[in-house]
């Protein structure tokens, strides 16, 4: 590493990051990712989960985004069908509502048309008996009725980040987490290396690349700290939380987008996981990112507008399960209301003082796809390259082959206790097609093959594969970001002694590192809750 250049050195391991390092690997840039945590431990793991157009960005005139957004969406169905599932969404219309039903209706039209060529039914108008009939919980006070249509969510953002730097890796990218960048050097005016220490072992390691990628998120401001002190700040972030709440009085069987009768802000009530995904906040924030929580003055307000809503839920504090919160990176403007501030991103050059090095700025786990792609032109530019076409429109995720035969395994597979019909749901949502390989990885060892979890979901193999083949370091990223255990309602608390006992089975920890790893995994789970 210290002596032949990388083409191109990422820093940030979220959905930007990943993205970018599997279009240009696929494209033949020797690539290297740089992570200060785990994969996917920052932003993109803390959004509403969602593969959307952007409905409210059409108030903002943001037509472009818009058709970016709806278009990438067709895209990520289809290369990634595993991991992105239509889901419906419900939109009440209130006579006290900021926004008339001819106005939203006037959006769900512009909508179907900005999304030509989508997998998804078009938008539906239900009046006040359709809607009740349908969702019987609903406020019926000042109700006219309602619009229903359709986007996607991707339950499992992990994964999605996940498959992608697998698909990065798998085409020659090396990808380092745990690794904190702690200078870029910059030679007659060109970037020429950085340097970054390994959490893990604690040495510092210099690489050397002709080009660098800042797509740090909220940290972007402080990489560009560590190439100069004078750069002038690009992040004006604002702070999204959310809590999750089990199934209450009421509930929906639809996603609902509503208006806050607080702010007039849209928020989300989103079936997921087995639980309700409620959220999000939008506040300026301008503190320690790595301290981030969700207030209890934004839980207050999320759980007053749910109960509003759906009268018969009376959430309270006591309900919710846990809760997340991120910083958007979004770009710098002290002016106007936080909702006014663009979704778009930007692909910023600092050509001023480093050539060959480029900074995202915004981007959404919808966008991340084509993101990547006007990057890595951008790079091959900046490198002097002629690159081949980008092939991420047409090349499957890893997961998305081989899911029809992957299902046909798991349903035969014969280990006491069974594997119930939930686990093979649960394996063929999280791995797709790749559960094969992780059958296939575990033949050797049959006593894998057995399941660690009281309702007979979780295989034992799963730690051991997310060690050896996903990347994982910690307790903490295997139950989180691997086997995502830990966004159950209990946290995937039972099974933590089972995975701890797996992961030190492989040798790599002593009794003393295994007690640390359990202390940490408890502690991140406890950080979660109110």
């Amino acid at each position: 590493m210290q002596n032949e250049p990388f083409d191109v050195a990422i820093i940030g391991a979220g959905i930007n990051g990943a993205g970018i390092a599997r279009d240009a690997a696929l494209r033949g840039l020797r690539v290297v990712v740089i992570e200060q945590d785990d994969l996917c431990s920052g932003t993109s793991a803390v959004s509403s989960r969602l593969i959307h157009g952007g409905l409210r960005y059409l108030e903002f005139g943001e037509f472009p985004l818009v058709f970016e957004s709806l278009r990438e969406r067709i895209v990520l169905r289809r290369i990634a069908p595993h991991l992105v599932k239509p889901l419906r969404i419900t939109i009440p219309i209130y006579a006290s509502g900021r926004r008339s039903k001819c106005l939203i209706r006037l959006g769900m039209i512009a909508y179907d048309l900005l999304s030509i060529g989508k997998s998804v039914a078009g938008h539906d108008m239900l009046d006040r008996a359709e809607i009740l009939a349908a969702e019987p919980g609903l406020a019926h006070d000042g109700l006219l009725g309602a619009a229903r249509y359709f986007d996607a969510q991707v339950a499992f953002a992990e994964r999605l980040v996940l498959e992608n730097l697998l698909a990065a890796r798998a085409a020659g990218a090396e990808i380092l987490t745990y690794h904190r960048v702690t200078r870029i050097n910059i030679d007659a005016g060109q970037v020429s290396s950085l340097d970054c220490i390994d959490f893990m072992s604690q040495q510092s390691r210099r690489v050397a690349a002709r080009s660098i990628v800042n797509a740090a998120g909220p940290w972007v401001d402080s990489v560009l700290a560590v190439a100069r002190d004078d750069v002038r700040r690009q992040i004006g972030g604002t702070k999204g939380s959310h809590v999750v709440v089990g199934k209450f009085a009421g509930a929906p069987s639809d996603a609902f987008y509503v208006e806050a009768a607080a702010d007039g802000r849209p928020f989300f009530i989103i079936p997921w996981n087995e639980q309700y995904l409620i959220g999000t906040t939008d506040i300026r924030f301008d503190g320690d990112l790595a301290a981030i929580r969700a207030s209890r003055d934004e839980v207050d307000y999320l759980l007053a507008e749910t109960n509003r809503v759906f009268p018969a839920a009376h959430l309270s504090v006591a309900d919710v399960h846990y809760s997340y919160a991120g910083v958007r990176p979004l770009p710098r403007q002290d002016r106007g209301p936080e909702s006014s501030i663009t979704r778009r991103h930007i692909i910023r050059k600092h050509r001023k003082f480093a050539r060959g090095l480029l900074s995202i700025i915004g981007g959404k786990l919808t966008t991340y796809r084509n993101l990547a792609e006007q990057t890595v032109n951008r790079l091959a530019k900046e490198l002097g390259r002629k690159l081949p076409k980008a092939r991420t429109r047409e090349t499957l995720l890893p997961g998305a082959y081989r899911i029809d035969a992957a299902r046909a395994r798991l349903e035969s597979l014969t280990i006491t206790p069974s594997l119930s019909t939930a686990g093979v749901e649960r394996l063929l949502n999280i791995y797709g097609g790749r559960a094969l390989e992780l059958m296939e990885f575990a033949a050797g060892e049959p006593d894998l093959l057995r399941c660690i979890d009281a309702d007979n979901t979780v295989l034992a193999v799963e730690a051991v594969f997310a060690l050896r083949v996903e990347m994982a370091c910690t307790l903490v990223d295997i139950v989180y970001r691997r086997l995502m255990l830990g966004l159950r309602a209990d946290q995937g608390r039972p099974t933590y002694a089972a995975i701890a006992a797996l992961a030190a089975a492989e040798g790599l920890w002593d009794a003393a590192r295994q007690a640390r790893e359990l202390a940490a995994l408890g502690a991140y789970g406890n950080s979660l809750r109110l």
